[in-house]
């Protein structure tokens, strides 16, 4: 079976139409018919890229999977920063630090950017599996995606906070992953 990576346009439009439908129907409750009058294409075509019905519900579910694992990945990622904002409406260490990080004695201010560039690094291998799932939009570059996820988490705090609200951050982080992810 190929990797979902290496779909076709075309393929991808079979394999979008059949999650929607395995969404809505379940497994015995579409069929090829149902995909081709979806996307206005004939049923030998879909065979052209997916011999059985298994062999096409096998790629939704590897496609989804492997969107999950980078997508909820980041989630969580901002979920942390939910758990400390929840507390008093706490900001994280570092971003309170980063904010005076010309007044700090190096050797915090060494350990601050040590925290963030561990976090971009880490943030950064996040997005380029999304990417090599094919998870990613056009053009959505990890490095970049990186900083304003990590700028979104931090500043969604500090808004937050002026804002007296007990909104956690990760419902801005999650927003921005929505707006990467295909």
């Amino acid at each position: 079976m190929k990797h979902f990576s290496e779909l076709s346009p075309s393929a991808e439009r079979v394999v979008d139409a059949a999650e929607g439908l395995l969404q809505q129907q379940g497994y015995n409750g579409f069929s090829y018919d149902d995909v081709a009058r979806l996307i206005g294409i004939k049923k030998p075509s879909i065979h052209h890229h997916f011999a059985t019905k298994a062999d096409l519900a096998a790629m939704v579910v590897q496609r989804y999977t492997h969107r999950f694992r980078a997508h909820d990945r980041l989630a969580a990622y901002g979920e942390l920063f939910d758990g400390t904002f929840a507390r008093e409406r706490r900001l994280c260490v570092c971003g309170m630090l980063g904010a005076e990080a010309h007044e700090l004695p190096e050797a915090v201010r060494d350990e601050v950017a040590r925290f963030f560039d561990i976090n971009l690094r880490w943030l950064r291998e996040g997005f380029e599996l999304a990417r090599r799932e094919g998870s990613l939009g056009p053009g959505a570059e990890p490095e970049a995606l990186a900083r304003a996820y990590l700028c979104a988490l931090e500043g969604a705090m500090v808004v937050g906070r002026g804002q007296a609200s007990n909104q956690g951050p990760s419902t801005v982080g999650r927003a921005l992953l929505d707006l990467c992810w295909r």
